[in-house]
């Protein structure tokens, strides 16, 4: 079974198309240590080397160990890749673009509701 450490840090990566190698260069941690995290081996760092790969990353530990986010503040940082790409398109809308999306998830929320029951 695949370590959350070690999906969520590939994902991450994925999804800054990052390569270990350069995430090695941007966090200081040695690649050798990098490729034991995200390979078949996953095994999880100490804290203090999670924390350097999170901030390389500009996501957060929690998000990183758990896949979960954490206070508000963070929903942004460390939500998942597909929701803060997501986000960052809905950002580059005009405001009136904005407005007819979120009518529309509204409605496809209250959809959804009503259908599960």
């Amino acid at each position: 079974m695949e370590s959350n450490f070690r999906k969520n840090l590939r994902d991450e990566l994925a999804y800054q198309d990052l390569t270990v190698k350069e995430l090695a260069a941007k966090s200081g941690v040695a690649k050798g240590a990098l490729d034991c995290y995200v390979g078949k081996q996953a095994s999880v760092p100490p804290a203090t080397t999670a924390v350097k790969i999170a901030r390389a990353l500009g996501v957060s530990v929690e998000y990183l160990v758990s896949g979960q986010k954490f206070g508000r503040e963070e929903i942004v940082i460390s939500s998942s890749p597909r929701i803060r790409s997501f986000l960052r398109t809905f950002e580059g809308l005009d405001e009136k673009t904005q407005d007819i999306i979120a009518e529309i998830a509204q409605v496809l929320q209250k959809h959804n509701r009503y259908t599960r029951r």
